[in-house]
């Protein structure tokens, strides 16, 4: 099983929502010097995104080199051209990811963004306003997204800036000039002491060598957890090999809690539900995030293993779409981490054993049949390799 490449000395900053996200990510951005690299699944168009692009288009003014890159699908065939246009008049360079599904079924979902090679964001926040949902409805929350991005400063960074430079490169042929000035500006000599204590690494996951990366990563920490497991995710539709991970760690002892996220698609939830007997029988504890939108894909084991990012339990993020988690071993961030997910948790419904212990034949039938339709999806977009 592949581990991942851990580098030490980081300082992590773990931001909550975009109340937290957009002013430590427009700061970093005003204070670019140098370079941006931004690459999001939705780049909305709304009062927190406007104000992320004045400020990309502010660096870019100011002879910063600013490369975005957004999903066709994420950030929506319409709002892309306008983006691309708009970009068009500033020394701006956009693209967009996957136009017309040519690549297949495949999205990047990543949240990711580099500013001089010096500051690193990862998780799971999208480009667009924490007070409205995040489909085409574009409806009212009753309160902020609930979700978590990290900022980075320390040795982690240039793995973080190598793989959105590598995903810029594979979208777009570069001519032999832009080729040199791309040398010219990788030779600027960047300053990265040591920041902190935290031990991090990025873990991607494509469709070439890194298919599984973000799942064996959580299967790693489950099979060596000792005491407590507390997972975070709006969409649970896990492969055989994860949920087995998860009952194991129960039986063996582990106190294994599921924060997820309902209500958002009807099919979606049954076809969670129809995993809530086993899990629930085998000692694992279900609460349902009911308060407003759970978007965040986070995950503390222990004391000191945690996980922030963009990847759900579900089909599309562990077998079809790009993601990118980091994973960290501090036991500062860890804590800090299990406390909002206990915050989640207690603002959350537990489900209990009684409702789902036995459902009604009806019930089973709805849930079969949502995960059949389930199912069959990811066979034809995996190629059969779901499980």
């Amino acid at each position: 099983m592949r581990t991942v490449n851990f580098t030490a000395d980081n300082h992590i900053d773990l931001l909550q929502s975009g109340a937290e996200f957009f002013p430590a990510l427009i700061a970093a951005i005003e204070s670019a010097r140098h370079e941006v690299y931004l690459e999001t699944y939705i780049f909305a168009a709304d009062g927190s995104a406007q104000k992320v692009k004045t400020a990309l288009m502010d660096a870019a003014k100011r002879g910063v080199s600013v490369r975005v890159v957004t999903d066709w699908l994420g950030t929506g065939r319409a709002h892309n051209t306008l983006l691309t246009e708009e970009f068009l008049h500033t020394p701006i360079k956009h693209r967009i990811f996957n136009p017309w599904f040519r690549r297949g079924m495949v999205r990047t979902h990543r949240k990711l963004c580099v500013v001089d090679r010096q500051i690193a964001f990862v998780g799971g926040i999208n480009i667009n306003d924490d007070m409205f949902t995040d489909d085409a409805r574009h409806l009212p929350l009753p309160a902020p997204r609930w979700d978590f991005s990290v900022r980075i400063i320390g040795p982690l960074v240039p793995t973080v800036h190598a793989e959105l430079e590598a995903q810029w490169m594979r979208m777009g042929g570069l001519k032999l000039r832009a080729r040199w000035d791309e040398f010219k500006r990788a030779r600027v000599k960047i300053s990265l002491a040591s920041q902190g204590a935290a031990s991090a690494g990025l873990v991607i996951r494509d469709n070439l060598r890194n298919r599984r990366t973000i799942q064996r990563a959580y299967m790693q920490a489950l099979g060596h957890a000792r005491d407590s497991a507390l997972l975070a995710n709006p969409y649970f539709a896990p492969g055989r090999k994860l949920r087995q991970a998860l009952v194991s760690a129960a039986q063996r002892g582990v106190k294994v809690t599921l924060l997820l996220g309902v209500g958002h698609y009807r099919l979606q939830d049954a076809v969670t539900h129809s995993y809530y007997p086993k899990l629930l029988k085998a000692g694992i504890r279900i609460v349902e995030y009911r308060k407003t939108a759970l978007h965040a894909k986070v995950a503390v084991v222990d004391d000191e293993w945690s996980t922030v990012g963009s990847s759900n339990y579900d089909g599309l993020s562990l077998l079809v779409n790009q993601e990118a988690n980091v994973v960290i071993r501090d036991a500062r961030f860890t804590n800090m981490l299990r406390q909002k997910i206990e915050a989640g948790i207690a603002d959350g419904v537990e489900v209990q054993s009684t409702e789902f212990g036995k459902p009604s034949w009806y019930r089973r039938l709805w849930y079969g049949s949502a995960f059949f339709v389930y199912r069959f999806a990811m066979r034809i977009m995996t190629l059969g390799n779901s499980s």
